[in-house]
């Protein structure tokens, strides 16, 4: 009986404190980490392909580019919004600059790429 004793008197501790459960031998199941942002998020600047009619901080950025290019853009809006003005810019530019690859007007990868070279 002493043994009972001794036993239960090693379960009991002097400052007993909240019970804290043992940590699971498994990882519970969390949902899956999106591939993609979510659809709300901003646009990043320096990605995707721009064309008349949209409007966004990307458009925003390339009309402060055409800006910068002596001739190009002279007393365009900066409003993010991708307008026929944009478009006769862009346009212009990839003529100036023998840019190929992108359709005419559009500011894809190509013409991005040129106009960043060139401007800050």
């Amino acid at each position: 009986m002493s043994g009972l004793i001794l036993a239960s008197s090693l379960l009991v501790s002097e400052n007993p404190g909240p019970a804290v459960p043992s940590a699971p031998s498994e990882q519970p199941d969390r949902p899956p980490v999106p591939d993609n942002p979510a659809p709300g998020l901003p646009e990043i600047p320096g990605t995707g392909v721009l064309r008349q009619g949209d409007s966004g901080h990307g458009v925003y950025e390339l009309q402060v580019r055409l800006l910068q290019v002596p001739n190009m853009y002279d007393g365009g809006a900066i409003d993010g919004r991708y307008g026929k003005e944009v478009r006769a810019a862009v346009a212009r530019f990839q003529q100036w600059y023998g840019v190929r690859g992108d359709e005419t007007g559009v500011y894809g990868d190509n013409t991005r790429l040129a106009l960043m070279l060139r401007t800050k």
